[in-house]
């Protein structure tokens, strides 16, 4: 197809204006390599591995098997113990790009000035886009309501109008897109390129188990609620019979401890560290405990296919509507 006329091509020299998004023990090589091979770009969030090493290896790995842009998600905030080891690796594997997440990203940006690495920058409303603007971000990333993973609390029919009104630099749209229409229709509010993540977790290059695979075929987008039980910030899983058993807000002590001035920091890295490990439990075996993590988006997905067979939908789609 021909070159999709969208700031996000421009900037990293892409085919059509999506990035995979990066999605917790989700995302892999193997999937950026199919999307890179497919036109688009994406990312992995830096906590998919166990250790700095195994990170630079991956990133390697992507290199070799694949020509074209890629990024890393950093989690920028004092839960990450890993940060400044990870951020370390990536500049000196020179990766494309990164999308920076829950905390300040100013470390990430000066550094990453150096390298000649652009910065993404996950916003959730137009005073923090400021200030990441200000701090010298290449874009930003609108997390919509609609958003999978640690979603906004703006539709992006409201967010993408206010941040493209207020900021110069390119805005991305993350949240709700499950077609090439939905990918037109961002476009036309002035979105400057998209970020799509639960419509791949159905896919056969996913590492994940079946049954989550499955899962995101059967259930759709009422089916998918907010908890606060895995970081402590508010993030969409698919409403199992598990989630509703456990249910999707903490406890009385544990919001106390949450806004504890001394112990908060501790508590947030422990409830982050139990989340994920909930997360993990569940996404790579047959367990009762299924705490799924997806988006609204999952209601377009109807069956397991490759990632190549995704975006090619996506692009037919975009071209049709």
């Amino acid at each position: 197809m021909e070159q999709v006329k969208a700031k996000l091509c421009e900037m990293l020299g892409i085919e059509f204006p999506v990035i995979m998004a990066p999605m917790f023990l989700v995302s892999d090589e193997k999937m950026i390599i199919e999307g890179i091979k497919s036109g688009i770009t994406g990312a992995i969030p830096a906590l998919n591995y166990r250790d700095t090493e195994d990170l630079r290896k991956a990133i390697r790995k992507i290199k070799s098997e694949a020509i074209g842009p890629f990024g890393i998600n950093l989690i920028v905030n004092k839960s990450n113990f890993l940060y400044k080891e990870q951020l370390q690796v990536c500049c000196e594997e020179k990766v494309d790009f990164f999308i920076t997440s829950l905390g300040s990203p100013e470390e990430t940006i000066r550094k990453s000035k150096k390298y000649g690495i652009k910065v993404f920058c996950d916003v959730t409303d137009v005073s923090y886009a400021k200030k990441v603007e200000e701090l010298g971000a290449d874009a930003v990333i609108a997390v919509c309501k609609e958003a999978g993973g640690h979603a906004g609390s703006i539709s992006y029919k409201e967010l993408i109008p206010q941040l493209k009104k207020e900021l110069r630099i390119p805005v991305l749209s993350a949240g709700g897109i499950g077609t090439g229409k939905g990918i037109k229709e961002m476009l036309l509010l002035g979105s400057d390129g998209v970020s799509m993540g639960s419509i791949f977790i159905a896919t056969k290059e996913a590492p994940v188990s079946e049954e989550y695979k499955k899962a995101c075929v059967q259930y759709g987008a009422k089916d998918i609620v907010l908890t606060t039980k895995l970081s402590g910030t508010p993030c969409t899983v698919i409403n199992t019979p598990y989630v509703q058993k456990v249910g999707t807000s903490q406890n009385w002590f544990e919001k106390i401890l949450n806004k504890n001035k001394k112990l908060k920091k501790w508590f947030k890295a422990l409830t982050f560290l139990r989340g994920m490990k909930s997360l993990r439990n569940a996404a790579f075996s047959s367990t009762y405990k299924t705490v799924w993590c997806a988006g609204p988006s999952i209601e377009h997905v109807h069956e397991i296919r490759t990632v190549q067979e995704v975006v090619e939908e996506l692009k037919k789609d975009f071209q049709n509507s």
